[in-house]
């Protein structure tokens, strides 16, 4: 009895009241949602960029699409941002012109967990209303494979609107003005078909840099991570790319060590490397992630020592290659859009090419950052380009002067 009085008395402070820890101790009442939405889009927000106009960066990004259905072994991707969804591209647009008009961007990046798969389904749902007012039986969405690039599949059938996919908002955004540059990451090799293709080959500031993520070289490695296409398939996209756009250059990504790689699909992976001869390459040593299909029905197997020599010698073989790729921009004059100085010497202006190369050269004529200048290569590493001053320009100028392309040699 004597021990409950002293543990009562606890409770209270000086004044007699419930101490604050036992008042305040909070109070459960009601379950939270923490399902994924399935529709919600954020499209009626807009994020704030910080900082004066004059002190913002040239590129911006926009949302465009949430979410991934490509259920990859390896992604926890699906499980974080849940369905595939697309913003309506009213809305799109509205945010692009406005990073364009009112924040002097000119470059946008157009963002999304598998950005190319973009659909406006309201152009649908407004097309199936009017062709039903005046008793039309056109249909304008397609639920099949056949919007996928040849030879690619999905575990999910697509339900894509024709009239408005990503080709078409891609080509809008780019029809705000001529000089705009526009970028889009990150997408999946199977949304690449024929027209999406054309549109950026007839395009001029549609970026003729393409982020292929191949991941492996292998086709059973492929076919173990769930990515829906063989190196066979991979191999005729990137060719059908290099006839469709001439000047295309590509980007990818890679994983080394994945559940059961053998030293043979490791080598494919090398040959694929040399082969394409990428621009850029983002590489990562395979990390097993929780609720993913890997996770639940592969072996995590190959030793961590093997991934991180894999890891170097794919980081090795692509810089080799690239390298050697590089070379070509040797005498080539580029359109570059310029960011701001040199960190490492003023006198020197920085921007990129449209092949994402960063292009560094004397600033005599002192190019401000969102403008283009043309500029002439003298030397070529991996990342980074050296050249001269030619002269400023337009891109509408420049694209006019060299039949829509990017650079001329």
């Amino acid at each position: 009895k004597k021990k409950k009085e002293d543990d009562d008395n606890e409770e209270k402070n000086d004044d007699g009241n419930e101490s604050s820890r036992k008042r305040f101790e909070p109070k459960i009442t009601e379950t939270m949602n923490v399902e994924l939405s399935t529709t919600e889009t954020y499209s009626e927000i807009f994020p704030m960029r910080r900082g004066r106009v004059e002190d913002m960066s040239t590129s911006a990004f926009v949302t465009i699409q949430r979410g991934c259905d490509n259920m990859c072994a390896f992604c926890i991707v699906p499980f974080t941002r849940g369905r595939e969804r697309s913003r309506d591209s009213a809305s799109i647009l509205e945010e692009a012109k406005k990073r364009f008009y009112e924040e002097n961007a000119r470059e946008i990046v157009l963002l999304g967990q598998n950005v190319n798969s973009y659909s406006d389904k309201s152009h649908a749902a407004a097309a199936e209303e009017e062709s039903s007012s005046s008793s039309s039986n056109t249909a304008t969405t397609t639920t099949s494979n056949e919007v996928y690039a040849e030879g690619f599949k999905s575990v999910y059938v697509p339900s894509r609107n024709h009239e408005y996919d990503f080709a078409k908002l891609l080509k809008d955004v780019c029809a705000i003005s001529p000089e705009l540059r526009v970028r889009f990451t990150s997408p999946h090799p199977k949304d690449f078909p024929d027209n999406l293709l054309q549109t950026i080959s007839d395009t001029p500031n549609a970026s003729k840099l393409l982020h292929m993520p191949a991941q492996s070289g292998s086709t059973s490695a492929l076919e173990r991570m769930n990515r829906g296409y063989s190196r066979e398939a991979y191999m005729n996209l990137i060719d059908k790319a290099k006839a469709i756009i001439p000047d295309v250059a590509f980007s990818s990504d890679f994983i080394s060590g994945f559940c059961g790689e053998t030293e043979e699909e490791h080598k494919d992976t090398i040959s694929l490397l040399k082969r394409v001869q990428y621009e850029q390459a983002f590489t990562f040593a395979y990390s097993l992630r929780e609720k993913t299909a890997a996770s639940k029905k592969l072996t995590d197997d190959v030793p961590e020592e093997v991934k991180q020599r894999r890891l170097a010698e794919v980081i090795e073989t692509f810089r080799e290659a690239a390298k050697e790729k590089a070379k070509g921009e040797i005498g080539k004059t580029h359109l570059v859009l310029v960011e701001g100085t040199s960190k490492r010497d003023d006198a020197k202006a920085t921007g990129r090419a449209d092949n994402g190369k960063r292009v560094v050269f004397m600033n005599n004529d002192e190019s401000k950052k969102g403008e283009y200048a043309e500029v002439r290569i003298r030397e070529a590493g991996v990342n980074t380009l050296i050249g001269d001053f030619v002269k400023k320009t337009t891109a509408k100028a420049f694209y006019d002067a060299n039949a829509g392309k990017a650079w001329y040699a």
